[in-house]
């Protein structure tokens, strides 16, 4: 499997407010963290085992979606601006579609969620 690339996209980081750059920086950081970990499962685990660490992180990604989400009425209704939650919780959803991007990441993406979903004892069945 080949090394992926993650980037903060440029709407991203153009909707965060003009401070100190401090927030930018540290999405920045944040992906590039990502990325070095997932590169290192494909590069050092086989390709089921880098997939399963790729769909942990998707996971993740997923919950800190839901979690930044439900930061934005809290702030509102205490007043604060919620760009800052909306910001990461879009990012958390563009790293999973820029994930998804990689063609032969994405099927071992779908196999091996497919086969957590089994393994749970859920079977699928036609409608």
């Amino acid at each position: 499997m080949d090394e992926i690339t993650l980037a903060v996209p440029e709407p991203i980081l153009d909707s965060l407010p003009d401070d100190d750059g401090a927030a930018e920086q540290d999405m920045k950081r944040a992906v590039e963290g990502w990325e070095r970990r997932i590169n290192r499962a494909i590069r050092d685990e086989s390709a089921e085992d880098a997939a399963g660490y790729v769909l942990d992180a998707i996971e993740l990604f997923e919950e800190r979606m839901d979690t930044y989400d439900a930061f934005v009425p809290e702030l509102r209704a205490w007043g604060q601006s919620p760009i800052y939650a909306i910001c990461w919780r879009n990012l958390m959803a563009d790293l999973i579609g820029q994930l998804y991007e990689h063609e032969e990441l994405a099927d071992r993406l779908d196999r091996e969620r497919n086969q957590r979903v089994v393994e749970d004892g859920i079977r699928m069945r036609d409608l």
